[in-house]
């Protein structure tokens, strides 16, 4: 199925959760803000929530540094 993560278009698995496009994507989940479809994800629905065909993510990481 096909998900757009920032604005890229991208194929993933169907029947994976959001932790796990996280986990295909290298990216920590501790470390980022998810938003599906305009809605922030909290962290402990991550693993719950099922990815589904033309869902829309916007993937904020968080850079440390002084």
């Amino acid at each position: 199925m096909k998900v757009e993560v920032n604005g890229k278009s991208r194929e993933f698995v169907a029947g994976g959760s959001v932790l796990a496009l996280l986990v295909e994507l290298e990216i920590d989940p501790r470390m980022v803000v998810v938003e599906r479809n305009r809605e922030i994800v909290r962290r402990d629905d991550l693993d719950r929530i099922e990815v589904e065909d033309g869902d829309q993510f916007e993937i904020v990481q968080f850079v440390g540094g002084g």
